[in-house]
């Protein structure tokens, strides 16, 4: 047969069977860790950012996770959102199939953060409940954030202008 070792057979690996076993668990190892060393980086990155950088993290958890645009901005003719009423609250577009009772037909303001306290926001955003405890009116995604990322939204809604509500 082939070479072994301790019994092992190494011609189904071309006679380098411990050299492929050895790259193989390597690589594995590499791909498992490369996205805990990505969340090492980011937080080592943004940890002690300031301002900007929690301001530019909410904008990222606003925009790219949360998708709060789509609800909270109004869209023009074509459908598309319009980027001069940038989350200042807007009809919502989206219908249950059946009716529910307690559905919501506007988006509220967000932008320069009028509606809400940072405490009220905090509950929204942290413990999925409305401002004062209530039950958030679909179609509101119940959010369980933590802490870091509610002050990083309420602090990159706060940096946007306010705008007129009758958009």
């Amino acid at each position: 047969m082939g070479k072994t070792l301790s019994g092992v057979g190494m011609k189904p690996f071309g006679g380098y069977g411990l050299a492929a076993i050895v790259l193989a668990a390597g690589i594995s190892a590499i791909v498992l860790m490369a996205p805990a060393n990505r969340s090492t980086t980011f937080a080592q990155t943004n940890s002690g950012a300031g301002e900007k950088g929690e301001v530019e993290r909410g904008r990222y958890l606003v925009e790219e996770v949360a998708k709060c645009p789509e609800c909270h901005t109004p869209r023009d003719g074509r459908g598309e959102l319009r980027a001069d009423a940038w989350l200042r609250g807007a009809p919502i577009w989206i219908k249950p199939v059946a009716p529910i009772s307690n559905w919501a037909d506007h988006a509220p303001p967000l932008a320069g953060f009028p509606s809400f306290t940072e405490a009220q926001g905090e509950r929204i955003l942290e413990k999925g409940t409305g401002p004062e405890g209530e039950e958030l009116r679909p179609p509101m995604h119940i959010y369980h954030m933590n802490h870091a990322d509610a002050k990083a939204i309420i602090a990159y809604l706060k940096s946007l202008p306010r705008g007129d509500r009758n958009n």
